[in-house]
C-alpha cells in the first residue's frame, strides 16, 4: 500500500510575465518546500491550473519537478481528462515522467449524464491499466459533479485505487467512507478548513492549499491530533479557517500565488482568463494571512 498520510500541498504552477512555464521558479520553490515537514506534493491539480495547460506541459512540469523532489517524499501528479482513453494515456505518462501515484479528478462535462455505474467503470479502468497507484478526486466546486460515496465504496475494494482526495467539505460523507472501506483505502481532507474534523472520522492526511504557504501549523495541528492533545489541535484549527479561505474559496489561485510572493516566494501571474489580485486584495490578503504566517515561523 502506497502511505498517504500527513500533508501534501497541492503546488502552483509559475509561469513568468508571458504566462509561460518559468521552470527555474519551480526549482527554487521546491528547495524551499522539501526543507518543510511535507510527506509529498500534488502536481497538476487545481491549484496547479492543470485545465489551464497543454498535455505535454502538464507532463514537463511533473518530469521537471521530480528531479527537485527526494524519493522519500511523494510526488502525485493529476492525470485526469474528460475521457477515460485519455486518462489512461495521461496516467502512464505521469507514471514515466517520474509520479508516485496518479489523482483523477471526475470527469464533469456530461455530469446529468454520469451515473455512479460510469464513475465506476471511468475509474476501474484507469486503475487496470495504470503502472501507479490511483487516488480518487472529488472537487464539487470547480466541476459540479459530487461522486457518490457508494461509487467509492465499490472502487475503493480495487487493488490499485489507494485513497480519495474529498473536497466537498462533508464530514458526514467523509465519515461514510471510511466506514465503509476497508482500511488500507485511505482518505485524505482536500482543505486545511476542515482537517480536524476529518481527522476526528478517520482521515489521515490532507492537501491543503494554505500548506503551500504554510505547513507548519496544518503540520502541528496533525501531530497534535496524533498526540491526543485536541484542546491545541483545536485552537490550530481555528487559527487556519480564515486564512484557508483567503487563498481558496475568497481569492483562489492568484490568492494562492499572491501569498507565495508575499513570504518571498515564487507565486508570480495566473494564466489568463484567470485575473491577478488588485492592490485593495493583496492588502486583505497580507492581512489576513500575518497571524498564522508569524506563528508558523515561530513554530518552524
Amino acid at each position: 500500500m502506497l502511505p498517504l498520510h500527513g500533508i501534501f500541498p497541492p503546488i502552483p504552477t509559475p509561469f513568468d510575465s508571458d504566462e509561460s512555464i518559468d521552470f527555474e521558479r519551480l526549482r527554487t520553490n521546491l528547495e524551499r518546500w522539501v526543507q518543510w515537514p511535507l510527506a509529498g506534493f500534488v502536481i497538476g491539480g487545481s491549484n496547479g491550473e492543470a485545465v489551464a495547460l497543454s498535455v505535454d506541459e502538464r507532463v514537463e512540469v511533473v518530469a521537471r519537478a521530480r528531479e527537485h523532489i527526494p524519493r522519500d517524499r511523494l510526488l502525485i501528479a493529476g492525470a485526469g481528462a474528460e475521457s477515460t482513453r485519455e486518462s489512461i494515456v495521461m496516467a502512464e505518462r505521469m507514471a514515466q515522467a517520474g509520479a508516485d501515484a496518479v489523482i483523477i479528478v471526475t470527469p464533469h462535462y456530461y455530469g446529468p449524464r454520469l451515473p455512479s455505474g460510469a464513475f465506476i467503470q471511468h475509474y476501474g479502468r484507469i486503475a487496470d491499466a495504470s503502472s501507479v497507484p490511483v487516488v480518487l478526486y472529488n472537487v464539487p466546486v470547480y466541476t459540479g459533479v459530487d461522486l457518490p460515496a457508494e461509487a467509492v465504496r465499490v472502487l475503493a475494494e480495487h487493488p490499485n485505487i489507494v485513497g480519495i482526495k474529498e473536497s466537498g467539505g462533508s464530514v458526514t460523507k467523509i465519515a461514510q467512507m471510511v466506514a465503509e472501506t476497508a482500511d488500507e483505502f485511505q482518505v485524505l481532507a482536500g482543505s486545511a478548513s476542515f482537517f480536524l474534523p476529518a481527522l476526528s472520522v478517520g482521515a489521515v492526511g490532507c492537501v491543503p492549499a494554505l500548506a503551500c504557504v504554510a505547513a507548519q501549523p496544518i503540520f502541528d495541528l496533525w501531530q497534535a491530533y496524533l498526540g491526543a492533545e485536541l484542546d491545541q489541535a483545536r485552537q490550530l484549527q481555528a487559527s487556519l479557517i480564515q486564512p484557508n479561505a483567503s487563498v481558496t474559496s475568497r481569492f483562489g489561485v492568484a490568492g494562492l500565488k499572491a501569498a507565495l510572493d508575499q513570504i518571498g516566494m515564487y507565486g508570480g501571474p495566473v494564466r489568463s482568463p484567470l485575473q491577478p489580485l488588485s492592490d485593495p486584495d493583496r492588502e486583505a490578503l497580507a492581512a489576513t494571512l500575518r497571524p498564522l504566517l508569524t506563528v508558523s515561523a515561530q513554530s518552524s
